[in-house]
This record gives structure tokens, C-alpha cells and sequence, in this order.
């Protein structure tokens, strides 16, 4: 990835970002909404959007991907991920642990996009080539369910459901300690961390996050939470729980006690993408799908349960 700085000329002032960015860097609209649409583009130091308008005289700030770094799809089966529905618009699938959902520059193991091609199933081919059908994401540590766009419409239709928050996403997490109040909001800008590029954190002046929970089961040193997510950022159940002290357990880049983790035989943070419901891209009807827990998150939840 690579960052530009650039002034708005005169000619731009009052233009569309995605329209102007275009013009300007030589960029079709769709790879400058991809991009602010990941918080990739700034103007005075305010992550905007891509229907947002450029004022003259304000300054740019774009991170553009690396045309060297460009990546391919590779067909290659993934071991322990499970098709839950499969219909001619959409695939919902349950992730496992340590798969991408694309391929990107300095990924090299398996992703959510292989493992579709190499089960033969054709996605949408809307967005950039290597996350075509893509219509949201998880962490590659991050397990659960998720869909993936199959035709155009469908890819059209779900990308603007996510936008526009209609999607019911619901995750499971167990995180350390006991938050109080036992269930509320919590509201907290998140961005790039200050220090540290590869985390995120709650940030004045960043986008904003909201993450709903409710704790539905207490253990000595540790609490399961549901929680329901308002909005998609990268790491927000994470760092939003890093924040109020309570990390997941298991999540040592973000605080998390390596000697618990250790305990439960935890190798990455506890929490699981549980439910996913939408309006089908087809019909509209409202549709639910549930991914169970994996192994090792199933067997820490075990130990806490029989130390109760």
C-alpha cells in the first residue's frame, strides 16, 4: 500500500469524492469507493465517503494499494469450512480459524474466496478481482458464518444492506472479567492505533463503532457474551472490549492474560460469529443462519463451565 497527499484543484470543488478521485488519480469510481468505503481516504484528516464532496484548497490523504503487490485467487479446498446454503444468489458458509476471506498481499494461507472456487461454485464477479462476491468480512482468527455473494444483483443488494445496517449480525464472545453493567452500549470512535499499524483502537475523531452486548453466562474470571454488532469496523468487538478493560480472552494482541489463554488452551481470541440473518437478495424474505461453535472455542467454554 502506498500514501498520497494531494491538494483539491479548484475544479474539483463540490464534486463527488468517488467522481473526483477518479478524475484526479486516473482511478475507475469503483476502486475509489472500495477504498473509501475501507476508510482509506481522508480529506483534512476526516475519513469521508465516497458520496461526500471535495472542497478546494483541502488536503487528501489516499492509501492506494500496490499495483506490484496485486494477488490472485488460488482454487484451493479449505479444510473445515462448511456450506450452510447455497441457492443461485448466495452461499452462507461457516469460517474456520486461520482462513481469509480474500487474498491480499502477504496472505499466504488458505481464503474463504479459494475454497468457494476450488468447490465449484461461481460468485459475483463485482469487485475487485481478488474479493469478487464479497460482501463483508472476518478476521482471519475470527470463526462463524458468513455470505458471500453468488450473482450481481445479490452482490449489489447485500452490499448496500451492510451500508445501510438492515444486516442482523450476532456474535458470541467470552471476555475476561465481568463488564458492568451487565448489559448496555458501548459508543467509541475506532481507527489505525496511534503507535502500533497492525492494531486498531478507540480514537477521537475516528469512525464510529457501535457495539451492543449482554452477558448471558458469568464464570469465575470470565463472562460469555452475546452482542450484536450496529457497525462492521475491523477488530471493533475487540478493541470496543479491549477498551472497557475486558478483553477476549484468548486475544493477546489486545490485552488479553496469556496465562488464562494458556489455561483454555486458547491460540487466538474467543469469538465466534454466531448468527447472521438479512432480507434474501432474491425475494426479500427475511432469512437466519446459525454457525456452531469450532473445537477450541468449544472446549475453553467447557473448562470455564466446569470450574462454575
Amino acid at each position: 500500500m502506498s500514501a498520497r497527499m494531494l491538494p483539491v484543484p479548484d475544479g474539483l470543488d463540490g464534486m463527488r469524492v468517488d467522481a473526483g478521485l477518479a478524475k484526479l488519480l486516473g482511478l475507475s469510481r469503483t476502486v475509489v469507493a472500495e477504498l473509501a468505503e475501507s476508510g482509506e481516504i481522508y480529506l483534512d484528516g476526516k475519513p469521508v465517503g465516497k458520496s461526500d464532496r471535495l472542497t478546494a484548497g483541502g488536503l487528501l490523504e489516499v492509501t492506494l494499494p500496490d499495483p506490484a503487490s496485486a494477488v490472485e485467487v488460488v482454487a484451493e479446498p479449505v479444510e473445515g469450512m462448511k456450506i450452510l446454503h447455497d441457492d443461485d444468489d448466495i452461499v452462507v458458509i461457516s469460517k474456520p480459524v486461520g482462513v481469509a476471506v480474500h487474498p491480499s498481499p502477504g496472505w499466504t494461507g488458505p481464503t474463504v474466496v479459494g475454497g468457494l472456487a476450488a468447490a465449484g461454485l461461481r460468485i459475483a464477479t463485482s469487485g475487485a478481482a481478488e474479493r469478487q462476491g464479497v460482501v463483508h468480512r472476518l478476521d482471519a482468527g475470527t470463526t462463524g458464518v458468513m455470505v458471500v455473494a453468488k450473482s450481481e444483483h445479490a452482490y449489489t443488494v447485500l452490499k448496500r444492506a451492510f451500508k445501510e445496517r438492515t444486516v442482523d449480525k450476532g456474535y458470541h464472545a467470552i471476555v475476561q472479567g465481568h463488564p458492568d453493567p451487565t448489559r448496555g452500549t458501548i459508543d467509541a470512535p475506532i481507527d489505525r492505533h496511534p503507535r502500533h499499524d497492525y492494531k486498531f483502537a478507540v480514537v477521537q475523531g475516528g469512525r464510529p463503532s457501535v457495539t451492543h452486548y449482554e452477558v448471558v453466562e458469568a464464570f469465575r474470571a470470565a463472562s460469555l457474551a452475546q452482542i450484536k454488532l450496529e457497525t462492521g469496523r475491523t477488530h471493533q468487538i475487540r478493541v470496543h472490549f479491549s477498551a472497557l478493560k475486558h478483553p477476549c480472552v484468548g486475544d493477546l494482541t489486545y490485552g488479553a492474560d496469556p496465562v488464562l489463554a494458556r489455561k483454555l488452551g486458547l491460540s487466538r481470541q474467543w469469538l465466534h460469529a454466531k448468527t447472521l440473518a438479512f432480507a434474501h437478495p432474491a425475494d426479500g424474505r427475511w432469512v437466519e443462519f446459525e454457525s456452531e461453535y469450532p473445537d477450541d472455542l468449544a472446549n475453553a467454554l467447557r473448562i470455564l463451565q466446569d470450574e462454575n
